[in-house]
């Protein structure tokens, strides 16, 4: 079991628990140094995806729009090209 953990971890788990200590002080250090909160941190990511979400649905109603504005011709002359092909 203690290497199937030490696999997962990359190290022994004490070893990574100091690591992941020093680094959390140096990010703790340096986000208090330029004023952001985790809680800005998380704001600023779902913000992040909230914009990219109404971007994705504002780009589907584009493509819905090029897509239907396509099918008002193709369909009609695909239709046009089936009718004269049988008539062969």
């Amino acid at each position: 079991m203690a290497d199937r953990l030490t696999d997962f971890l990359g190290d022994t788990p004490g070893r990574t628990l100091i690591k992941l200590i020093v680094i959390s002080l140096v990010v703790g250090i340096i986000m208090s140094a330029i004023g952001y909160t985790p809680v800005d941190v998380w704001h600023a990511i779902t913000g992040f995806f909230e914009r990219l979400w109404q971007l994705g649905f504002r780009a589907f109603g584009r493509f819905g729009e090029y897509l239907i504005y396509g099918a008002m011709v193709v369909v009609p002359l695909f239709l046009l090209t089936r009718l004269l092909s049988m008539r062969r």
